[in-house]
Parts: C-alpha cells; sequence; structure tokens
C-alpha cells in the first residue's frame, strides 16, 4: 500500500511537470506553469524524503524554510539583468547535486557484500562524467555572463586535441567504474577529468553564443539528473531528467537555427571576424549622422507605426520601464508601437521577452523576426535599442562574414532607423555595422535609459 501512494504521487508530480513545461510555452499561461511545476518538485521532493523515514519531518520543514527564504530573497534581489547567470549557476548546481549523489550511492552499493548492478555502474558514470562536465562548465558559463571572465573566446594552440584526449580519458575512466566499481578512486578521478573538460569546452566559447551554451547547459544538467535516477531507481527523477535534458536540446537547436550555426560550429568553432573584411574608419568615416533626443521625438511626432528592437544595450542601462513608458505615449497618440524580438538578442534565451514582461509591456506587441520581417518597409519608425549584429545587414550581404546567413531583423527597411549606442563599438561578431551608416539611419549616442527618458520628455513638450 505504502509502494501503491508512493508511486502515485511520483506519478501526480510527473503530470505536474509536464504541464508546467506546457505552460511556459506561452507567455500568458508561463507564471501557471511556473508555479505547477514549482508545485511538483515540491511533492517529489517530500514523498522521497518522507519514503522509509529517511529524514524526520522537522528536518524536512526546515529545509523547506531555508529553501523557500533563500529562493524569495534571490527573487527579490536578482535583477533581469543578472538572470541569463544565475540560470547559469542553477544548471551548475544541479550538475554537482548529481555527480555528488550519484557518488555516494556508488559507495553506499560497494560496502555491502553483493556487487552493485551494471545498471547503477553504467548510471553512476555517466552522471558523474555529465555532471562535472555541467558544473564546471557553468562556473565558466555564470563568469563569463558576470564578467569575471573574459567573455571573448579563450583559445590556444592544440585546445581541440587536447579535448579531444581528455574526453576519450573520461569514457576510459567510465569503462573502468562499471568494470571495477569497488574502486571508489576511479569514479572521482572520473570527476576530475571531466571537470577540467568542463572547462576547457566552454572557454573557447564567445559572449554571442552564450544563449545557446546557457540551453546546452540546461540540458546537460537534465540527463545528469536522469542518469542520477537510474542509479537511484527514482522513476520521478527519470521523468524530470528526461523532460529538462529533452527540452534542453529543442531550445539548443532553436537557438542555432536562430543563428543559421550547427551546435559543432557553436563548440568548436569561433565567431570572430574575418581577415580583408571592411575596417570600422572604411565603413563609418563621413557617413554616420548624430541626431538629439529632440530630434528623434519630431520623428515619432510624425509616425503612424514604429517598431522597437531591444538588444543587450537595454538590459545593461536598466531600460525597459522607459522604453515600456516611450511605447504608451506613442500609443496615446495613435501611433502603431510594436516590438521586434530577436531569438538570440540578450544573453539567454527569451531575455528580451522576460525583461519586457518585467515592464509590463503587452504580449500582443511582441512580434517574432519572422512576423516583422516582411513588413519592415512599411515602418515608419524603427528604434534599435543596444542590439548590433542581430540587425546588420552584412548577414545578408557579404558571405565572407562571420555572421553570414544569420537571420536578422531587416530595420534598414524602414523609413528611418534610429539607434541608441553609447558608441560605434561592434557586437560580439567583432564586426562594424554599415547600418549606422546608411542614409536613412540616425545615431543617438548615450546610455539607453536617459536617451529614452530624453525622447519622453521631449515628446511631452511637442
Amino acid at each position: 500500500m505504502a509502494d501503491f501512494f508512493l508511486n502515485v504521487g511520483y506519478l501526480l508530480a510527473a503530470v505536474l511537470f509536464i504541464f508546467g513545461l506546457k505552460g511556459l510555452t506561452h507567455p500568458r499561461t508561463a507564471v501557471r506553469g511556473n508555479l505547477l511545476g514549482a508545485c511538483g518538485m515540491l511533492l517529489a521532493v517530500g514523498i522521497t524524503l518522507t519514503d522509509q523515514h529517511i529524514v524526520s519531518f522537522q528536518v524536512i520543514l526546515v529545509g523547506l524554510v531555508v529553501g523557500a527564504t533563500i529562493g524569495a530573497v534571490l527573487a527579490i534581489k536578482i535583477q533581469m539583468t543578472a538572470m541569463p547567470e544565475l540560470v547559469a549557476l542553477f544548471n551548475g548546481f544541479g550538475g554537482i547535486a548529481s555527480a555528488l549523489v550519484a557518488g555516494a550511492a556508488l559507495i553506499e552499493s560497494t560496502s555491502g557484500s553483493q556487487l552493485p548492478t551494471t545498471q547503477l555502474t553504467v548510471a553512476t558514470a555517466a552522471s558523474g562524467l555529465i555532471g562535472a562536465v555541467t558544473f564546471w562548465g557553468s562556473l565558466v558559463a555564470f563568469g563569463k555572463l558576470r564578467g569575471l571572465i573574459n567573455e571573448n573566446a579563450i583559445l590556444f594552440s592544440g585546445q581541440q586535441l587536447l579535448n579531444a584526449a581528455l574526453g576519450a580519458i573520461a569514457l576510459a575512466i567510465s569503462a573502468g567504474v562499471v568494470i571495477d566499481p569497488a574502486n571508489g578512486i576511479l569514479y572521482w578521478l572520473l570527476v576530475l577529468v571531466a571537470s577540467v573538460l568542463g572547462i576547457l569546452l566552454v572557454i573557447p566559447i564567445g559572449g554571442a553564443d552564450m544563449p545557446v551554451v546557457v540551453a546546452l547547459l540546461n540540458s546537460y544538467s537534465g540527463l545528469a539528473a536522469a542518469a542520477t535516477g537510474f542509479v537511484l531507481t527514482n522513476n520521478v527523477l527519470i521523468i524530470t531528467g528526461s523532460l529538462v535534458g529533452a527540452s534542453g536540446l529543442i531550445l539548443t537547436q532553436i537557438m542555432c537555427k536562430a543563428m543559421n550555426r550547427s551546435l559543432t560550429n557553436v563548440l568548436f568553432g569561433v565567431l570572430a571576424p574575418t581577415e580583408g573584411g571592411p575596417t570600422a574608419d572604411q565603413v563609418y568615416t563621413g557617413r554616420v549622422k548624430s541626431a538629439t533626443p529632440e530630434e528623434v521625438a519630431l520623428l515619432f511626432d510624425a509616425a503612424r507605426r514604429v517598431v522597437i528592437v531591444p538588444g543587450y544595450g537595454m538590459a545593461v542601462s536598466q531600460a525597459q520601464h522607459p522604453v515600456a513608458n516611450l511605447a504608451a505615449l506613442l500609443k496615446e497618440r495613435g501611433i502603431q508601437v510594436e516590438y521586434a524580438i530577436h531569438p538570440v538578442a540578450g544573453r539567454m534565451p527569451g531575455h528580451m521577452n522576460v525583461l519586457l514582461a518585467e515592464a509590463d509591456v503587452p504580449y500582443e506587441d511582441l512580434k517574432d523576426m519572422d512576423e516583422i520581417n516582411p513588413t519592415m518597409d512599411q515602418v515608419d519608425v524603427a528604434l534599435v535599442i543596444g542590439a548590433n549584429d542581430v540587425v546588420n545587414p552584412l548577414a545578408r550581404t557579404d558571405p565572407s562574414s562571420p555572421i553570414a546567413g544569420m537571420p536578422i531583423i531587416d530595420v534598414d527597411k524602414a523609413k528611418t532607423v534610429v539607434i541608441i549606442k553609447r558608441s560605434l563599438s561592434p557586437g560580439f561578431a567583432g564586426i562594424p555595422n554599415p547600418l549606422f551608416a546608411l542614409d536613412n539611419a540616425l545615431m543617438l549616442f548615450g546610455d539607453g535609459k536617459k536617451m529614452v527618458l530624453d525622447i519622453i520628455a521631449a515628446l511631452k513638450e511637442t
């Protein structure tokens, strides 16, 4: 009877996870989906801890209070701009937890008279390998996103060969763990080699590819959890890990498609400027036109349709609330306002959507790239805030460009383009953007938040 209720509880938790993921596919139901997933996890953890009285109810209650406190503090204190590195850190925690739990289970299984099963040893090796790679790779991603490590690609001679050698060594040690599980040193040696491999796999990946890396590491953490589920013979952990692993891989593929790059190119290639391309001076000298907030306000005042294109610069300057206020002011004047969202804008999948949702921007105003591009030539003013590579026309016109073929938002086809940037510095691809020098383009130099506030003030005076 106890096993019956245990399995029913796990089944209910799995159903909550599935409906939670379904809810997260649409902004209207995202909050509900998040709550369903959280309830499913609380139920699964609670049932696991109470099964066979692993710990007392008092300890469970203390853990619940401590965890809820940490979660509440993070939810309140962490700014939306810091969300990508927080997600990367959470991925890492999931990976190291799986590796440690699998290691503890292996020690326990070899302490008795019976040898551990093949399922347990194979799953333990997989959990240790994937979990360690995830943890240290996520720490590197966190450091890059946080600015603690150089966000550009870190390369050295023979890097790919070293990674291949470490991968082969890790697989050989994994085989050793399966063959001789009583030799506990092998498992921790596997974790050590996998840790080095995790660091070396992520350091050559530059900031432009961070959305892909975050999604991939999320998938890794799910696979590590699923492997640990086989170690513990825990059905709900297997289901949960599989869901996270599959959804992470799907999201990774979506991100790669949005950049017109393969996953192998992201992991082993380098997004860098090609030799012989035009220099910034050749692209910009004598062609860039600067504007003032007052001039931009006059453009908006005469417009009928405006499209706002947010990028990472909007996140850095915390300009999402002023941008929402600007859109509301324009709507009051009968101007149609939409937001063009590129899938890889920012530092993680959906970064711009999260920021704009924080500012209470109506979801109906958010248009994805494929939806907005066919009508971009009917836009009176396109306002680009901190975006660079995702609006660079070289992706369409220069086959030798490192971003060649990458789908972009066609802001250059609008009647007028206003770009808010601090300077003419390149994006993550490290190449100049001819958009800034087009005849229909105006540069508004300055902090994104301040410039938007100045435009609002100028609009109210017109």
